[in-house]
């Protein structure tokens, strides 16, 4: 296998992130997944285009190998980032600073997924043996809601799923995640007139700060459930006793039976004050990633293909962000996770991506196309 030339590879993940694609915008979104589409023009690799829903972007399949029933090999990556329009402009410029190369998604995944298209197309171009499959979704910033059942559908044909969310602790790839659950809280009060009418008011903010203390004390580090309100909102005007009040609940579990138990809990929320309303819609979003036997399984495979070049891979212990590889690995799919490019601040103004990860994560990613059987 010849080496990746470094300065193309930074290139072209540069022009990557040069396209602004929040999960929001959907015509930014489609820019990415038309450059992916031409990227792979001449090749042989069959490209499947869906288009988007819910307002979102849309999707893209690419093929290559023998197009048979025999389970191959499925890589997922998503193109939408969460920093808005206009980051890259203002907060976030393209720019290299020694190992550093900084740039809104290069980390969180952009990065990752432009070196995993880069050994596809080799892979696809030696001829593989075994079917490929590369994914490319618009949403899993926020939860895939229109991809899941393309990622699903796509997970039951493969043997092995590979995902290129960035890695971890200086090159560590993930092999387990929590499980994630996401739900909102509404809750209504009774208006009045702060100074005149106070008593015949009821507070959904006071209602809501009762019951987000009572959120937040069902964590339980000894179970791993953390649970989050991340978010919050309510009142008109600061004379008016408040008719509603609005937050978020984040849900993390190691154990699916956690899941179910904790949103129940969650899901059964009563008032305090038997004058205010409680409504909370939501579920869990991601279920647990579990290092069964079978994962374990492709990750000593995986470290063997490392060590040929030179790279001893370690697998961080389970990580409390979810991803995409969260929906393959509960259908028992064995899958590696965090495959992608070397960095940090993942969401933040100083994200960014080592350059001395760019040629060796492309090798390993190659090598776990053509080699893993």
């Amino acid at each position: 296998m010849s080496s990746f030339d470094l300065d193309a590879m930074l290139a072209g993940i540069s022009r990557w992130v040069a396209i602004e694609s929040p999960t929001s915008d959907a015509a930014g979104v489609n820019r990415m997944i038309d450059t992916v589409a031409q990227d792979v023009e001449g090749l042989p690799i069959a490209i499947e285009r869906i288009p988007g829903k819910d307002g979102l972007g849309d999707s893209i399949v690419l093929r290559a190998g023998p197009q048979t029933d025999r389970a191959g090999i499925l890589v997922m990556s998503h193109v939408d980032t969460v920093h808005p329009l206009g980051t890259l402009a203002k907060d976030l410029p393209i720019r290299r600073e020694g190992d550093k190369l900084f740039g809104p998604g290069i980390y969180d995944m952009k990065g990752g997924a432009y070196l995993a298209l880069e050994a596809f197309k080799r892979a696809a171009s030696a001829g593989a043996a075994q079917p490929l499959t590369f994914l490319f979704t618009p949403d899993e910033e926020i939860g895939s809601p229109t991809t899941r059942g393309l990622i699903e559908e796509l997970g039951r044909k493969a043997s092995a799923v590979l995902v290129t969310e960035p890695a971890r602790d200086n090159g560590k790839i993930v092999t387990a995640r929590k499980g994630v659950g996401r739900f909102d809280v509404h809750v209504e009060g009774r208006p009045a007139h702060s100074g005149s009418r106070h008593p015949d008011g009821r507070s959904a903010i006071r209602e809501a700060a009762r019951q987000i203390l009572a959120i937040e004390a069902m964590t339980d580090y000894a179970r791993g459930v953390t649970t989050t309100v991340g978010m919050m909102a309510g009142g008109t005007a600061a004379n008016v006793i408040p008719q509603h009040a609005r937050f978020s609940v984040d849900l993390r579990v190691v154990e699916p039976a956690d899941g179910e138990e904790f949103k129940a809990r969650i899901l059964g929320l009563a008032p305090h004050d038997p004058d205010c309303r409680i409504t909370v819609v939501g579920d869990m979003n991601r279920p647990p990633y579990k290092k069964t036997a079978d994962v374990e399984s492709l990750y000593q495979k995986a470290r063997a293909l490392a060590a040929e070049i030179g790279m001893d891979l370690q697998d961080v212990p389970q990580t409390g962000g979810g991803s995409d590889g969260n929906f393959t690995a509960a259908l028992g799919v064995p899958t590696l996770d965090g495959l992608g490019i070397d960095g940090d601040g993942a969401h933040t103004l100083h994200e960014h991506a080592l350059v001395s990860s760019v040629v060796p994560r492309a090798q390993l990613m190659e090598r776990l196309l053509t080699r893993l059987s």
